[in-house]
Order: C-alpha cells, then sequence, then structure tokens
C-alpha cells in the first residue's frame, strides 16, 4: 500500500485525491538508490546506474551542461544554430526538422544564456550559463541550477509508464506532457512537448516505446553520442 496506518505521514496516496492514487511515486527508491532524494550536480544516476554514465568525462560540467554540450561541435562553450543543426542531423533528424528546431531552440535560449545584456546577432547559446534557459512544465528532472534529480526522474516511469514500467509508449508522453503543464505557460508547454517528440522521434525503439535508459541518456548527453556512433555506422 502506499499510505501507512501506523505513520500517515509517509502515505504518498490521499483518499480525497484521486490523483496522488492514479500517478504514484516509488516508496522503494531508498532502497534501490543511496539518497535519491540528492540532486546530484555531475551524474544522471538511477537504480541501475548509481554512479551515472561509467567512464564518461563530465569535464566537470553540470548534467544539463553534458546534455547542451554534445550540440557545441568544435568545443569551445558557445553554440551557433548551425552547430545545432549538424548535431540534429548527426542523431537522425531530417534536414526541415533540424532547421527549423535549431531556429526556433537558439530564439528562446540565446539571450538568456548571455553573459550580458547584449542580445548576441548570431543568436549563440553559452553553456556555461544554460540552467537560465530552464523551462517550465516539464518533469523537474533538472533543478534550477541544472543538477540532476534523482527521484523525479524515477517519478517520470512510476507515474506514466503503465504499460511497461521502465518505458514510455507516445500515449504515455503524450499524457505526462498534459499533466506536467503549469497554468499559462506556453512557452514551457511548447519546449516540452518539441523536446519530448522529438527524442521519441530519434529514439524509441522498434515497438515505440522510449525505454528508461534512452530518456536517462538523453538528460546527461551520453545518448546523443551513442545516436551519433550508430548513424555513423549504418
Amino acid at each position: 500500500m502506499s499510505s501507512s496506518s501506523s505513520d500517515p505521514s509517509l502515505a504518498t496516496e490521499a483518499p480525497q485525491a484521486a490523483v496522488t492514487s492514479e500517478r504514484k511515486l516509488n516508496r522503494d527508491l531508498q532502497e534501490q538508490l543511496a539518497k535519491p532524494y540528492l540532486a546530484r550536480a555531475m551524474a544522471a544516476v538511477d537504480p541501475s546506474h548509481p554512479e551515472g554514465s561509467k567512464g564518461r568525462d563530465t569535464k566537470g560540467m553540470s548534467v544539463l551542461q553534458q546534455h547542451a554540450a554534445f550540440f557545441d561541435r568544435n568545443g569551445d562553450g558557445v553554440i551557433y544554430p548551425w552547430e545545432t543543426f549538424q548535431s540534429l542531423r548527426a542523431i537522425g533528424l531530417g534536414s526541415p526538422s533540424a532547421f527549423g528546431t535549431s531556429i526556433l531552440l537558439h530564439l528562446v535560449l540565446t539571450y538568456p544564456t548571455q553573459p550580458g545584456w547584449m542580445p548576441s546577432p548570431l543568436l549563440s547559446i553559452h553553456i556555461k550559463n544554460i540552467h537560465r534557459g530552464k523551462h517550465g512544465s516539464d518533469s523537474e528532472t533538472y533543478d534550477t541550477e541544472g543538477r540532476f534529480e534523482p527521484a523525479k526522474f524515477d517519478a517520470i516511469f512510476s507515474k506514466f509508464g503503465k504499460t511497461r514500467p521502465n518505458a514510455l509508449s507516445e500515449d504515455e508522453i503524450n499524457a505526462m506532457l498534459k499533466y506536467n503543464r503549469n497554468m499559462y505557460d506556453f512557452l514551457g508547454w511548447a519546449a516540452a512537448n518539441l523536446e519530448w517528440k522529438l527524442l521519441h522521434k530519434v529514439a524509441k525503439d522498434n515497438e515505440g516505446f522510449l525505454q528508461r535508459e534512452i530518456v536517462r541518456g538523453a538528460f546527461d548527453g551520453s545518448l546523443f553520442e551513442r545516436l551519433q556512433e550508430s548513424k555513423k555506422s549504418t
């Protein structure tokens, strides 16, 4: 049971709030992963990967910065639209989608990530300030400083992985996007929808599911590296 008659302060379901029963939490997460409540600065951890992506050089970057760094093709800490286009093409997105997505991302993220008040005429994105571009209506797996929240990541699957416990179908992704919406946060709704739909497009399995490990790899960017290598070999 999700509630405890002996200690109601530990209950994760409220009888008068049906939604708490519909979207369950993993009450055993602390037994599966050390300190799941502790946001990790440089590692995207879960019970199967308690140390994050093994053997990967984080270069001292936050998990959100690692995610963004894949799009920095020359490694100078600044991402330009043509680099994002090249990166999206490298992971399997078609040219029209890659072009449109690149322009949209840079229009939204360029100004918040600038080091000063002046906008960039080239729509550059600065990785060191990427946390400023975090939007609402998301899973909250990234905190506001770009750390990785293991409990929030786990909740994606405990709440919405109804068909399979460690995967999401397209319908389940749509349900998650709907229920994660913050009121009147139209930009956040659009951004979350774009991110998850693109991820599903390039990384779904043969049955149309996004596997848990695929999603975890998207958060720290290791998935993009694997997709790029797989495209090179085909």
